[in-house]
């Protein structure tokens, strides 16, 4: 959230969040609104609260485009129906006239990220995007964000308590204990060396079928998902 200039109002935060040679916690409000959605974007762990309830899908992903990219309204359209189209959500034409509540959980995740990728930013936060899905449908979500960080050169902070989900999907992993980084490093790294105890507990919680085969190795690449 602090990332994105969304944190509570009233709150203290130290430290620094450098992206492109500025700090983001030294920017005023109208930069940071230039800057979200646009430069920075997010994906929320409950796809059913990134909406409102009484607008289409459509007029919310072509208020979006048209206030960043400047886009006429016909052609605004025509980018949310491409972009829901590349996240494999169900006729992206009819899919435009609906509202949130009529969709599926996981499809509603689908439109969320296409909103989120609509301007091309260049980091995607995912604030745990499948826990409210079932096993199969986060498995397609999972697969989905890889496919957009590989062709789309996107890096993604993917947040989760799932050391399974970053097993088989992180570039780089990154272990927080009570907001203190302890760990961070290259997936193989991590895994099968950890150097914090509390790493070491983690994978050690997890079922012997989650944890990557001993001859796994880190995808080529430099975008994070983790």
């Amino acid at each position: 959230m602090t990332v994105l200039g969304l944190q509570p109002s009233g709150s203290r935060v130290s430290g620094s969040i450098t992206f492109r040679g500025q700090d983001l916690l030294d920017l005023g409000a109208k930069h940071m609104n230039a800057l979200r959605g646009k430069e920075l974007a997010m994906v929320f762990q409950d796809p059913s609260s990134s909406f409102h309830p009484m607008l289409t899908i459509g007029q919310q992903m072509t208020d979006h485009v048209r206030h960043h990219l400047g886009l006429s309204r016909r052609a605004a359209q025509r980018r949310a129906v491409e972009l829901l189209e590349r996240v494999r959500v169900d006729s992206p034409q009819l899919a435009m006239k609906r509202y949130p509540h009529q969709f599926s959980g996981g499809q509603l995740q689908r439109v969320a990220i296409a909103g989120a990728i609509a301007c091309e930013p260049a980091i995607l936060v995912a604030d745990e995007p499948t826990t409210a899905l079932d096993v199969t449908v986060q498995a397609g979500i999972l697969a989905l964000l890889r496919e957009l960080c590989d062709s789309l050169g996107l890096t993604i902070i993917l947040i989760t308590h799932d050391f399974g989900v970053m097993s088989s999907l992180a570039d780089n992993i990154t272990v927080l204990r009570e907001g203190k980084v302890v760990e961070h490093g290259a997936r193989y790294q991590v895994i099968r060396h950890p150097n914090h105890p509390y790493t070491k507990e983690l994978i050690e919680s997890l079922p012997q079928q989650e944890t990557p085969a001993s001859g796994a190795s880190v995808e080529p690449g430099g975008h994070d998902v983790g």
